[in-house]
């Protein structure tokens, strides 16, 4: 074999061996929600006119909560879809637009696989937007804006 194409076979090889071995040791995860496969969708019962009927009433939140099997099983589906390694308890299904905020509660465009410990992080965002949203200091929209901002970029 000449020189040239033991050079060729070996870049080859070397070629082979990077494209099936991971470029990373440290796990993907997925700190934002990608616009495409998690842009957010909203629960059309709740609305500026609406919001001390639905998002305003304590404990509300719970009556629209999807079950744990639901989103239990769409974390795995979108842990795939995601591509991310490790445990599901390593992640929280997440609404995009929280439910305190008006967000869809089953739509899986709404919902991702959030890391701990940035979803508990994300958790005193949403009930601080919801709280100028009670109070009429920042509207629904803006609200909504602004979490969405928030959970797309690393901010």
């Amino acid at each position: 074999m000449s020189t040239r194409a033991a050079l060729v076979a070996i870049a080859l090889l070397l070629l082979g061996i990077a494209v099936v071995m991971p470029h990373s040791s440290v796990p993907k995860s997925p700190y934002h929600a990608d616009l495409a496969r998690t842009p957010g969708v909203l629960n059309p019962d709740v609305t500026q006119a609406t919001i001390n009927a639905t998002v305003c009433v304590h404990g509300w939140t719970k009556t629209v909560r999807p079950p744990t099997d639901y989103t239990n099983a769409l974390k795995l589906k979108q842990m795939r879809e995601y591509a991310v390694d490790g445990s599901p308890a390593q992640y929280q299904e997440d609404h995009l637009i929280s439910l305190e905020l008006g967000g869809h509660p089953t739509d899986p465009r709404n919902l991702w696989p959030e890391p701990y410990p940035r979803a508990s992080e994300m958790d005193s965002i949403e009930n601080d937007l919801n709280g100028q949203v009670c109070s009429g200091a920042m509207s629904l929209d803006a609200a909504q804006r602004k979490e969405s901002e928030v959970k797309h970029t690393d901010g």
